[in-house]
This record gives structure tokens, sequence and C-alpha cells, in this order.
């Protein structure tokens, strides 16, 4: 019978710490830059896993939090009664609300404080710091967007080419840095994308798909590929789109992670959608819904492919439509999608509600457009994200067309804001 993991059991196994051991050594190292008390049991954990887990105290709670940059609650804890919630989530806020920025980059002074022996030795250690600080680039990415992390990401590359062209070590570890310098290298590649300097994001995704290829890892070539594949439908080269993501697919099929194949087949779906076939990218977005079914069931995502999901595959549907000149079919799809995003993923809510925002103004809905504009201001108070700010400008220049009274307040707002960024 086949294993049913819960969703605190999924979560861990998608970070690594699907072992007890993991799991209580990242507790502790969690609870201790918090200032918190590490006193977590393996008995505890185990309860923990199990379906319907008791409620964590406070303390746990907050650590829990900072670990996994969500509510326990949406990984399946209870919530705390109404005497405890305001007192959890006000310091759940602080801690990682206003202030997350300042535990990731805690997290990364931690990293580059790494003290080689006097040697210059480089173990398991090492390894496992630097990579923390790449999970944790990956959190802050997701919420904040690209433009406040690219420098730290890069910072972090060279600390890790620094040690490796300095450090000590066998050649299992020299492998494990070499990988950790691809993965953030395409990391960094990523940002740039995100950030909308597409020059940049290429050359940082050939350097890391040169790695990839001197260490003949498929995992990091796929990652690269499918960003590739992004980059090609993002710039109107759909037939180079669609190759790499087949290239990405043929790869990632090895690897049976459900979710990372339905990311790659909903790329297929949109490059040939952007080819004027139709028929071909309904089949294969029919195809990655199917098979992100099996998700419970398969081997879990890599954490850079996590985003993947109900979500994404409605969004993937919208554009579809949105881009074919079909907005009025696009406009259900990009709402169920912005229902289903999880809150984790601040920079992709603000993206799809303008997305959202800009279907109903192309089908004749500029009101509504309008307020769902304006709705988005507010996360992007935190999101420095070039691509979310190119969609709010088409928007406010959408809408600034439709010489509409009720709108022109809307535009006003949008203006502003566009303009105190510029600042």
């Amino acid at each position: 019978m086949t294993e049913q993991w819960t969703a605190f059991d999924r979560e861990c196994r998608l970070r690594g710490w699907g072992q007890a051991a993991a799991f209580l050594a990242e507790y502790a190292r969690s609870a201790q830059l918090m200032g918190e008390e590490a006193n977590l049991t393996e008995r505890q954990l185990r309860r923990w896993r199990k379906p319907n887990p008791p409620l964590p105290r406070p303390r746990a709670w907050r650590v829990l939090h900072a670990m996994f940059g969500m509510s326990p609650a949406e990984l399946g804890f209870p919530p705390p009664p109404p005497s405890r919630t305001e007192y959890i989530e006000q310091a759940s806020e602080n801690t990682f609300g206003l202030d997350r920025r300042m535990f990731l980059a805690d997290t990364l002074g931690t990293a580059a404080s790494i003290s080689l022996s006097g040697s210059g030795s480089v173990g398991t250690t090492h390894i496992a710091e630097l990579r923390e600080v790449l999970r944790s680039l990956y959190a802050l990415d997701d919420a904040y967007g690209g433009g406040d992390v690219r420098s730290l990401a890069i910072r972090h590359l060279q600390r890790i080419r620094r040690v490796i062209n300095t450090g000590s070590y066998p050649a299992s570890v020299g492998r494990q840095l070499q990988l950790l310098a691809g993965e953030t290298a395409e990391h960094c590649g990523w940002l740039h994308y995100d950030a909308d300097q597409q020059d940049e994001a290429r050359r940082f995704w050939g350097e890391a798909l040169t790695t990839a290829t001197m260490l003949r890892d498929p995992s990091l070539e796929v990652m690269v590929f499918a960003s590739l594949s992004m980059q090609a439908i993002h710039e109107d080269r759909p037939r180079d789109g669609y190759d790499l993501a087949r290239a990405a697919r043929l790869r990632a099929e090895a690897m049976q992670s459900p979710i990372l194949v339905s990311m790659i087949v909903a790329r297929e779906a949109r490059a040939l959608a952007k080819m004027r076939d139709n028929s071909g990218a309904r089949r294969e977005l029919a195809c990655a819904m199917r098979v992100i079914e099996r998700s419970d069931r398969e081997r879990p995502a890599p954490s850079w492919a996590a985003f993947h999901g109900q979500a994404e595959l409605g969004y993937t549907q919208g554009l579809i439509y949105a881009e074919t000149g079909h907005h009025n079919a696009a406009v259900p799809f990009l709402r169920a999608a912005l229902a289903h995003q999880e809150r984790t993923y601040t920079r992709n809510a603000a993206l799809y509600r303008l997305t959202l925002a800009r279907s109903l103004v192309l089908a004749g809905e500029a009101d509504e457009a309008a307020s769902e504009a304006v709705a988005s201001l507010p996360h992007l108070e935190e999101v420095e994200s070039g691509r979310v700010i190119r969609r709010l400008r088409e928007v406010r220049n959408l809408l600034a067309k439709t010489d509409s009274r009720t709108t022109a307040g809307s535009v006003e707002v949008l203006s502003n804001h566009l303009t105190e960024r510029a600042i």
C-alpha cells in the first residue's frame, strides 16, 4: 500500500528533512538564530508527523514558521485558540513579515562567517551551511521577488567559488561544491530574469549549464533547460522554448517527480500556444494536469520547483487564452489561480492579480480591472520584481486608454505608485 504523507511530512521531505535527525538539527539551528529554547524530542516530532497533529506551543510555533516560511496552520497543524492567535501571529509577523529579510540576511551572514580549519579543509558541514543559504535565497525570492536578492545571490556564488579555489577537500566534497556553484548560478540567472535583465540571466544560466555538463548532473540540466525554455517563451522564441522544454522533460521523467514533469509540460503547452498549435497546447496542458494528480504518490519535487501546483496550472491556462486574444475565457482561470495561490508566494500573487487586471480591461471590464490593479499595490510595497512592475505599467497604460471617468482615479493611484518607485 502506498504511504500517504501528511502536509507537514511532505514539506519536510521537500526541504531534505525527511529523516528525524536532519529535522531536529535544522529545528535546533533555527531556534538558536531566533533566541528560542530548542527542546524538541524525536517523540514529539513523531506526533507532529501523524495525521491530526497536536497544537505546537507558541515557542515551537514561531520556530516552525521560521523554518518553513509559512504558518504552521498551512502545514496541517490546528490553529491556536482565539486567546493565543493574536500573540502567535503578532510574534510571527514581527519576525517573519516585516523582518523576514533581516532573518534571512542573518542566515547569509552565518554562512559568510564559515571558518575553515588551519589547513583550509572543507567538509560536509560546510556544504550543509552553504546549501542552507541557497534555500534561504529561494524563500526570500518567493516572498519579495528578485530585485533585492540578486546582490546576495551573487555574493554567495562568489563565496562558493572562493571555497572551491582555496579550500582543501576530497573529490566527493569537490563535486558537491561544484554542483552547489551550478545551482547558485542558475538561481542568479532566475533572479536576473525576474528583474527583467535577460542578458545577465542568459550569462548565469550559461555558467550553470557548463557546470551541469561537466558534472553530467541531470537534475541541474533539467533546472537550466526549464529556465531557458521559460526565457525563450518570454522573448517570443516559442520554437526554442518548446525544444528546450522537451530536453528538460526527457531528463525529468527519469527523476519520477510528477510536480517537476507537470511544470515542464505546462511550459511545452505555452510554447505550442505561441506557435499557434492550439490543439497541441490543450493536449499538453491536460497532460500536465493529469500528471500532477500523482504528486502525493511519487517523489516530491526539488525545492526550486515546489511553487508549481494547481494555482500555476490555472495561471498557465489563463495565459494561453490571454496570449491568443481570448481574454473573456482567460478571466475565470486567472481568478482561480489567484484564489489558490499560497500566501508564501507574494511576488506570484501580485503577478497573477495584475495579469487578471490586464485580461479584464481587454475584455471590456475596465472598472473591475482598475479595482484588481489597485488591490495589487499592498503586495507591491515589499515586492522588487521587474516583471511585476512591467505588468503594472502595462495595466496602467491600458486603463488610461479606456478614457473612462470611473477609472481615472485608479490610473492616478497606479501612476503615483510607479513614480514613487522610480524615485
